[in-house]
């Protein structure tokens, strides 16, 4: 640390210089566990530098996606518990590049805070690190902003960015994609980090106990069952297609099934959905009954127990079944393609 770097006036503003070095100090131990090989560049320098390996491929193709945590933030500040949200944040970027084929190589986290808390940053840099360590990609770089006066103190937000790459032959497209297809699930841990606004007024957890175990959850509390990380399904998907043809991925976030299966369909032709054999985790039971609302809603805003779904041909189900299971997924059949100009049917 540079002793003659302290601001006496940015001090008196709000703003301490000396905990953001404190922060990254800090978090230096869990960013080790994220490095890969093509990482050449150390924390706390002006850019991440990552030397991509493009052996085996003939075109490399990068894939980014960017995204944050959104207002399930708001049960970490409830909660007071900032080491999870991380995997969140990784998830929500990493789960998008994966369904076009993609490895994640890297990835960068962005955090803006009332006051900087160095071990409050820690704790968040963890999950993110831990996010990075279950998708297999290096945390290269971030950015921690301290911003007195337009955020509470005690509050926060989180956002990331990442980048895959894939050999452009090995892109995931859904032109073979045909009637008869199978469409499988891949179960979610719960809410995942989407429809929490909805969430939260139906709870109403800034005024409600959300620690008292709860039946329904098992015995969980609701806000520990909420801050469950969102899954994150790169390893075992990339394991699928090594040795399966698959046709078509959606990451079911904020949306649902009616806004998220259809991105990996065609024209012509859309998904018919078993309802029976949507295995409904007891969070949205409660969800729905707490705030009285209807099934097509939330099907239309919450993943329901499935945080992706995959299309192979009928033929390929069993042995992408058999090598996403043995990759930790308990996969299953949830419907199939039809020809239809509805994009997604429930029934």
């Amino acid at each position: 640390m540079n002793n003659k770097s302290r601001s006496d006036s940015y001090a008196a503003a709000g703003v301490d210089i000396t905990a953001g070095y404190k922060a990254v100090e800090l978090m230096k131990e869990h960013i080790a566990k994220t490095m890969t090989s093509g990482v050449c560049s150390d924390v706390g320098g002006f850019g991440g530098l990552f030397e991509l390996d493009i052996t085996g491929m003939t075109c490399p193709v990068l894939v980014s996606g960017t995204d944050g945590v959104g207002t399930k933030l708001k049960l970490a500040f409830l909660m007071d518990k900032h080491d999870t949200v991380g995997i969140d944040c990784v998830a929500m970027c990493v789960n998008d590049i994966i369904c076009v084929g993609a490895k994640p190589l890297f990835f960068l986290d962005y955090i803006a805070c009332g006051k900087n808390v160095p071990e409050k940053i820690a704790q968040i840099v963890k999950g993110v690190a831990e996010g990075c360590v279950q998708a297999g990609a290096a945390l290269i770089g971030g950015e921690t902003a301290e911003m007195p006066g337009f955020y509470p103190v005690d509050e926060y937000d989180l956002a990331g960015y990442s980048t895959g790459a894939v050999d452009k032959s090995k892109i995931i497209d859904n032109k073979t994609m045909k009637a008869g297809d199978v469409v499988i699930a891949l179960p979610s841990s719960g809410v995942h980090s989407n429809g929490f606004s909805l969430v939260r007024k139906v709870f109403d957890v800034e005024n409600s106990d959300i620690t008292s175990p709860v039946a329904e959850l098992g015995g969980k509390s609701i806000g520990e069952t909420l801050l469950t990380p969102t899954k994150i399904y790169v390893k075992p998907v990339l394991a699928l297609l090594k040795e399966v043809k698959v046709k078509g991925i959606s990451h079911i976030t904020g949306g649902g099934f009616y806004e998220n299966i259809p991105r990996s369909i065609p024209d012509g032709l859309g998904a018919r959905i078993n309802r029976d054999a949507v295995r409904v985790l007891p969070i949205f039971d409660l969800i729905a009954k707490t705030g009285k609302i209807s099934e097509h809603d939330m099907f239309n805003t919450f993943n329901m127990g499935v945080g992706m779904s995959i299309v192979v041909a009928a033929e390929a189900a069993e042995k992408a079944l058999e090598i996403l299971r043995a990759h930790g997924e308990d996969a299953y059949i949830i419907g199939e393609i039809v020809e239809s100009e509805e994009k997604v049917t429930i029934c």
